[in-house]
């Protein structure tokens, strides 16, 4: 069996189109979802700080900067904002008292649950306008998309 070439030129256009397309559907769903959010929406910053400390409960700062990636002392203002807002506690490490361990707080897991329920039912009303074939390609393109993230965000390498 023939192994599939693509081009230079057709890694290319696919490049562009994605570089143009991923950012506006981004801002598309950020705008649905702030609008339809019961309250002010927290910024995606604080967001993906927070989707990280619940998948990743008890991370450091330093974790949380190495996975987002974001240098330490801007992780380190998210927190400190999440802290003040009631989304994010920092307990301090038993053995290290200049480590500090973030947890989510129950508010900020019902809010980031809103967050991704409003997300799933936005796209899930743009799904329902394409057709059958464009759903299809979405659905096959998912797994790509994933790794195409993973190798534009690689998680750091151990030490």
């Amino acid at each position: 069996m023939p192994s599939a070439r693509v081009s230079v030129q057709d890694i290319g256009r696919v490049a562009s189109v994605l570089a143009a397309c991923l950012p506006a559907l981004n801002r598309a769903l950020d705008r649905q979802v702030a609008r339809d959010f019961p309250g002010p929406k927290p910024p995606e910053g604080q967001l993906a700080l927070l989707r990280f400390v619940s998948q990743q409960e008890g991370a450091t700062v330093r974790e949380a900067a190495d996975a987002l990636p974001m240098r330490p002392n801007n992780v380190s203002v998210l927190v400190s904002q999440l802290v003040e807002q009631g989304l994010l506690e920092r307990r301090q490490d038993t053995g290290d008292k200049r480590i500090a361990h973030l947890y989510p707080t129950s508010r900020a897991r019902r809010e980031l649950a809103e967050v991704q329920r409003l997300e799933g039912a936005h796209i899930a009303r743009a799904l329902q306008h394409l057709t059958e074939g464009e759903r299809g390609a979405l659905g096959s393109a998912a797994d790509a998309l994933m790794s195409l993230t993973r190798h534009l965000h690689p998680l750091p390498a151990a030490e």
